[in-house]
């Protein structure tokens, strides 16, 4: 370990799996509501309309994008998220897949999407990525930034490591 976490006297590192994974999940893209999308050909950012229950995140996307033909050649991505200056960072490995399930579009269409699609949810060129991931790694505060910043503060007060965070692996 470093040696910023050897001088914690709190225990900052925690694996995530399962259910414990998930919410971490939900909670951080909650934070970010968007994230930078990787795929073997580029990068660009993306906002994500839901995490479901499974910790799949999914997203609408123009099905005549350069995003949609690098998910069809390599269904390999990265999502990297940030919710805050100072918390809520997380990215995800996972497996993209694409659709046009009408139903699908339906549950995640939002109004200001419109902007993107001029015909609406019927509009012809959307399609549905599905992101279900495969592992990452995330880092968070445990208390929040409010205890995170007071810890801090008093650590650089009297010479003492006091940060707040939590860190660890994800497995879905």
């Amino acid at each position: 370990m470093d040696s910023i976490n050897r001088n914690q006297p709190e225990d900052n590192h925690r694996d995530l799996s399962g259910a414990k994974a998930i919410r971490q999940i939900k909670d951080i893209v909650d934070a970010a509501k968007s994230c930078f999308f990787v795929t073997a050909h580029g990068v660009r950012p993306m906002s994500v309309q839901k995490v479901d229950d499974g910790g799949n995140l999914w997203f609408l996307s123009a099905n005549d994008s350069h995003k949609d033909e690098d998910i069809a050649a390599n269904p390999t991505v990265r999502l990297y998220f940030q919710g805050s200056p100072h918390s809520h960072f997380l990215y995800l490995d996972g497996l993209a897949s694409l659709s046009r399930d009408p139903s699908k579009i339906h549950e995640l269409w939002s109004p200001e999407l419109k902007t993107w699609f001029t015909e609406g949810e019927n509009d012809p060129r959307i399609d549905v990525i599905k992101v279900a991931p495969t592992a990452g790694y995330y880092w968070d505060t445990k208390h929040g930034n409010l205890v995170s910043g007071m810890k801090i503060m008093v650590g650089a007060a009297i010479g003492v490591t006091l940060d707040d965070s939590i860190e660890g692996t994800i497995q879905p």
